[in-house]
């Protein structure tokens, strides 16, 4: 046991197991001798397995901090490093706040090593953005569309007076334009308000909306594409708007099609998982599903406004697809997040599971 353990109460010991803070000791050489459960997580390893290799073997990042570790051994100098990008265990990117603290204890030096998880915050800090985005572009589309649906009604009112005046079919057939173009423009900002609707809930399977919604999309496209499928059969049913899901998920899905050329390739899949944050709301399950394509992936000056009616990248598009979506995916507490570069775009839909 390090020697700084060797010294700790039971209550000290307790505060350690449960931080949230990965908490490590390491002797000299590097070797580590203590991860606390914090750090188990992380590292995705066990205590007893991470005690068995070295720390240069868990992390890599920038070529200099392992000398910058060594050089606070050497010099007895702690240093601390703020939103440092590594790679954990060689498997996946890790933004950390990261402090070394030499410690000298009966004559040997341990090294105390605390890597604090940032990606959380930042994740928590861009859905908290999403979801005020969709609030504030809603109130905004409802009061557009109201100081814009009352002179429509003025309109399309005139022109039917105006109609039952005319005497000739020629001169009905402007007023009918008119009516007709008066009739689109409010379809179009009934689009944009989104569904009204509280969401009907009832027991559903998400496998087999996925399902209907595949199915739907294969039977309207006429390119060649693949869609796999990589479910998670262990995901419960949940309550949930099974039309009001399927109309999101059809939107994203078309999305992802539309942005491919023949032979393109679209991936569903489901996880679920725990004890998960969406917004600053901890939920025990979430759904995790995501939509992967292999296109060109959206524009970096897009990214972060896709969810705006209105904005699209695409030619002849309305921008409401995704708008909707989102929408949608709000009134069930849940949210949708994208990431994309070219080659791999993924809109992850997550939704609490708490019955």
């Amino acid at each position: 046991m390090p020697v700084i353990l060797r010294k700790t109460s039971s209550v000290q010991q307790r505060v350690l197991e449960n931080l949230n803070t990965c908490i490590m000791l390491t002797d000299q050489e590097l070797n580590i001798n203590y991860l606390n459960p914090a750090g188990e997580m992380l590292f995705q390893l066990s205590s007893k397995k991470a005690c068995q290799r070295k720390l240069t073997e868990l992390i890599t990042g920038p070529v200099d901090l392992i000398r910058h570790i060594r050089e606070a051994l050497a010099n007895g100098r702690p240093f601390t490093r703020r939103a440092l990008e590594l790679e954990i265990a060689g498997k996946r990117p890790l933004s950390v706040d990261c402090t070394v603290t030499p410690v000298e204890e009966a004559g040997r030096t341990e090294l105390l090593v605390e890597l604090l998880n940032v990606d959380r915050q930042l994740r928590i800090s861009k859905e908290e953005g999403l979801l005020e985005q969709g609030d504030a572009s809603r109130a905004l589309v409802r009061s557009m569309a109201h100081e814009i649906k009352n002179p429509l009604g003025g309109i399309r009112g005139a022109a039917q007076l105006l109609q039952s005046e005319l005497a000739t079919n020629e001169q009905k057939e402007y007023t009918q334009v008119i009516i007709a173009e008066a009739d689109r423009m409010r379809h179009l900002i009934d689009r944009m308000l989104g569904p009204n609707a509280v969401p009907s809930r009832q027991q559903v399977n998400i496998h087999e909306l996925l399902e209907r919604v595949r199915t739907l999309v294969l039977a309207e496209s006429n390119k060649s594409i693949l869609i796999h499928r990589d479910y998670d059969p262990s995901i419960p049913d949940f309550a949930a708007d099974p039309d009001q899901l399927i109309q999101a998920l059809l939107n994203l899905v078309r999305n992802a099609m539309q942005a491919l050329d023949d032979n393109g390739e679209i991936t569903l899949r489901s996880r679920v998982l725990r004890q998960f944050t969406i917004g600053r709301t901890r939920h025990k399950l979430v759904l995790d599903l995501r939509v992967c394509d292999n296109g060109p992936g959206i524009p970096p000056a897009l990214i972060e406004r896709i969810f705006l009616p209105m904005i699209t990248g695409r030619s002849g598009g309305t921008g409401l697809g995704l708008s909707i979506a989102q929408s949608l995916v709000n009134r069930h507490k849940g949210l949708i997040e994208c990431n994309s570069k070219p080659g791999h775009t993924v809109f992850n839909i997550l939704l609490p599971l708490e019955q």
